[in-house]
């Protein structure tokens, strides 16, 4: 990971570069540019440039800063993507996502900043653990309750002084988007943002955002129609990305690692998923565009369940059952009303 001093190298580098001359694909970025845009979103994840590009319409240039095909926490910035997330009026991100993004950001565009973690509710990356910690909370409650306000008092003044949040976003799950409620939310706060940079186009990004909010809403119902009656609730998956979808449908996700899918599962844990697949008479392992089939065809070999594809909406490959967020949202709940038998 680069330094803040080196991001800011980079940045003076890139400096004399023009977002819309830098749009275009490859390895500096990849997005839409128009001429006459009143304003400038830059984003590290797809989902987070649909809805930039939904809500801005042709008043705003989009410059993604994955390319496709590539894992997205895994991105590294060029310095000219560095100059890019600099010249941008709004940095649209998901802090904890991308370490690269988020170091960006604050060295380069804290003044453009919007952060999806400052917006809706993040769900902790380990709810075990959180809700261990919540357990041990009340257990202390009562005997260190003035400690705790001295801690809160002290906290707050820290943070005033160095203008932090007190949030680690690192601790949370980011795949929000998953979730359409979320994903409304987010667009309005969007709008509102975009409304105060060009408040000209105040009256189409608040259009924009509602539209938007209609196609969620309706992809939400569709949701609910489909799994309102299925024989099986366990969805099998690699990497625990799906807590938003499955939680907001009453279904059980069963990972075989956790929310990072660089944690490679060990032999024991492929071995207890694959005992749990046979056990409950799972038909279906998921595995992802963006992840090696290995794992998902060694549980499917030992279980007799098929592999299928459940798409965590990071980018769009050949592989997504779609070519946009809405399809690849519907994709997803085909895929699941099939592997669930869903009626």
């Amino acid at each position: 990971m680069r330094t803040g001093t080196t991001l800011r190298a980079a940045a003076v580098g890139a400096a004399m570069i023009t977002l819309a001359a830098c749009s275009g694909g490859g390895e500096d970025g990849s997005g839409t540019a128009p001429a006459d845009a009143a304003l400038t979103v830059v984003t590290g994840v797809y989902p987070l440039e649909w809805l930039a590009t939904e809500v801005g319409g042709d008043r705003a240039a989009v410059v993604q800063l994955t390319e496709p095909g590539v894992e997205p926490h895994d991105l590294e910035l060029t310095g000219r993507q560095v100059g890019q997330v600099s010249e941008a009026d709004i940095a649209l991100s998901v802090s904890g996502l991308q370490p690269a993004v988020d170091e960006a950001v604050e060295q380069e565009a804290a003044d453009a900043a919007l952060d999806v973690a400052d917006i809706v509710e993040l769900r902790p990356a380990d709810p075990e653990e959180a809700a261990h910690e919540d357990e041990e909370g009340e257990d202390h409650a009562h005997e260190d309750e003035h400690a705790h306000e001295e801690e809160a008092e002290d906290e707050h003044a820290h943070e005033e002084e160095s203008g932090g949040d007190g949030h680690d976003h690192g601790e949370f799950d980011p795949h929000f988007w998953l979730d359409v409620d979320l994903m409304s939310q987010t667009a309005t706060a969007l709008a509102e943002r975009m409304a105060e940079i060009d408040p000209d186009g105040a009256a189409a990004y608040e259009e924009n955002a509602e539209a938007v909010t209609a196609e969620l809403t309706a992809i939400g119902q569709e949701y609910e129609d489909g799994l309102a009656s299925c024989a099986h609730d366990e969805v099998v998956v690699g990497h625990t990305a799906f807590t938003y979808l499955t939680d907001a449908y009453g279904l059980e996700q069963i990972g075989v690692s956790g929310v990072d899918p660089d944690t490679e599962p060990s032999p024991s844990q492929i071995a207890a998923i694959s005992d749990t697949v046979e056990e409950r008479g799972i038909t279906t392992v998921f595995t992802e565009p963006l992840m090696p089939d290995a794992t998902a065809d060694t549980i499917a070999a030992e279980s007799g369940a098929q592999v299928e594809v459940l798409d965590p909406l990071e980018g769009v490959t050949e592989d997504s059952p779609g070519d946009d967020y809405p399809s690849i949202m519907r994709g997803n709940l085909a895929a699941l009303t099939t592997a669930l038998e869903c009626s």
